[in-house]
């Protein structure tokens, strides 16, 4: 008996499963998360749904003729966006705003190209305040670093406005659920915008997914790999003394998949995430610091003992209806760059990264509706180039039909930035539900903490909370809304001839002569 208590405590220890307090008592971490122990699992706390307010899953407003834009931050990623705008018929870029003034004014250029009008300018750490405060701004942009990401879509929730958030979107569980809370108390839209939901791949495979061309998805894969050693000294530095950059800085002080939602949004899209399905329980592990610390290092010329985040991370997530995720992030080894995204169906495969390609074998090749033209095809092995171009061609998705082509021209990562902002426009003109709401931006981004939880004590289960308060099984299946060809008729004319006159007051203002 005193052998197998003593081999049960060990392995208590060794999985981290024996809290130091009963397990009846509720603790709060270093970000006032509570959590408790159950059976060995961490269960983080859901707080009921604040009285007044009610689920926005599904939520749409009223047609909008015109969306009229303020951009905040103009770094890295917010110059892109302004430009792709000046492309979407019936937007209007209204004000552009940074800490540094110079920024945002140097995106008044790309409005003169496209003949339209200037925007009013905002600047310095607070000059976010004034833009939301305007009342001609119906969705704030917001492309800052990411500790600005969750203040500044507060402050424009709070004051009516529609958000659209760089990803992560939240850093936090705090962050998450007061986003959540305030969408569903303002009755306005959140989006996450997490861009690789719309890269081709994704988009083709997701609709073979709903087709049912891969039977039932069992296991999905997704990833950041980029490793950033180029990129480090890009990253926006407060004042001579910020040594590091925010970005680096931020990897320093925090575990966990900081960076989750590229490799994690497309494939819970395809799983149903809050619509049928759930993220229960997740375990995470991280390599030590190496690469990190040293980054740190030469930039300090000092010793860095406490590097929160690990070179590498790996997450493993299971559903309520016993499906598995794996994420991974790494964007500090000498890898090759992927954004792995792979489903595994009870009736094919399909992945991107290393390889890019699709297993099925011939008879449920014919059975969705292309016909092989390899005798012996069989799911050992990706499907033939004929093959596989002959079933990306028949389940080619219709948003990319209806935006590829330009979107390759106008660019943003290939063309994907370009759809994801045109659907953005697409859905807020027809007064349909968003591709990507609230719920998603906590789900998604809460992986960082969640990890974090997990690896701070020895890498034990933790629950999700349900951001959606019950309700995740009320829609069934993901799906992207569409306005009826009449509608959406009448709203892309009425947008382009908003554009039309907003040209001709652009040309004016800036002096110029417009070709039609």
């Amino acid at each position: 008996m005193k052998i197998i208590k003593t081999w049960a405590l060990g392995m208590c220890l060794l999985l981290g499963t024996c809290a130091t307090q009963p397990e009846s008592e509720v603790q709060t971490n270093d970000k006032g998360t509570q959590w408790e122990w159950k059976k060995g699992t961490i269960v983080v706390k859901t707080p009921e749904r604040p009285a007044g307010q009610e689920s926005v899953l599904g939520l749409a407003l009223p047609k909008m003729e015109a969306v009229r834009v303020g951009f905040v931050g103009l770094g890295m990623r917010g110059p892109g966006a302004v430009e792709r705008f000046t492309y979407i018929p019936g937007t209007q870029v209204v004000a552009l705003c940074d800490y540094e003034k110079e920024r945002a004014e140097a995106c008044q250029e790309l409005l003169r190209k496209a003949s339209l009008p200037k925007a009013a300018i905002y600047s310095g750490e607070k000059g976010y305040e004034e833009l939301c405060k305007r009342d001609d701004i119906d969705l704030v942009y917001i492309a800052a670093d990411w500790l600005h990401h969750f203040p500044i879509a507060k402050c424009a929730l709070e004051n009516g406005k529609n958000v659209a958030i760089e990803v992560p979107s939240a850093m936090n569980l705090k962050e998450c659920w007061e986003l959540v809370n305030l969408s569903e108390k303002m009755r306005k839209h959140c989006m996450i915008l997490e861009n690789c939901c719309y890269d081709w791949f994704e988009m083709n495979t997701l609709n073979m997914a709903q087709q049912g061309v891969f039977g039932e998805i069992i296991r999905a894969q997704g990833a950041y790999i980029h490793n950033l050693n180029e990129f480090w000294d890009h990253y926006w530095k407060k004042g001579e003394d910020d040594k590091l950059g925010w970005r680096l800085d931020y990897n320093m002080r925090h575990r966990g998949d900081v960076y989750a939602t590229h490799g994690l949004g497309p494939v819970a899209q395809a799983l149903n995430i809050h619509r049928g399905d759930r993220m229960a329980t997740l375990v995470a592990m991280d390599t030590k610091s190496v690469v990190g610390k040293a980054l740190v290092e030469a930039r300090t010329d000092s010793a860095c003992t406490d590097f929160r985040n690990g070179d590498h991370t790996t997450t493993l997530i299971r559903t309520a209806n016993g499906k598995v995720i794996e994420i991974q992030h790494d964007v500090m080894t000498p890898q090759p760059y992927s954004r792995l995204y792979q489903l595994t169906g009870t009736k094919g495969f399909a992945n991107k990264y290393p390889v890019e390609g699709y297993a099925l074998d011939s008879e449920q090749l014919s059975a969705s509706g292309v016909q092989p033209k390899v005798d012996d095809l069989s799911a050992h092995g990706f499907l033939p180039q004929a093959e596989q171009e002959a079933l990306v061609a028949k389940y080619q998705h219709p948003i990319l039909k209806k935006y590829g082509e330009l979107a390759k021209e106008v660019g943003g990562h290939g063309g994907m930035d370009f759809i994801m902002d045109s659907r953005l426009v697409y859905c807020l003109q027809n007064g349909l539900p968003l591709d990507m709401d609230v719920y998603d931006l906590a789900e998604w981004c809460c992986l960082a903490e969640l990890g974090e939880l997990s690896m701070d004590n020895g890498c034990v289960p933790v629950e999700f909370p349900d951001f959606t308060r019950g309700e995740w099984n009320v829609i069934k299946g993901y799906q992207h809304a569409y306005a009826s060809p009449e509608e959406e008729a009448v709203a892309a004319e009425k947008a382009k001839a908003f554009t039309a006159k907003l040209k001709e007051q652009g040309a004016k203002e800036w002096g110029l002569t417009i070709n039609n």
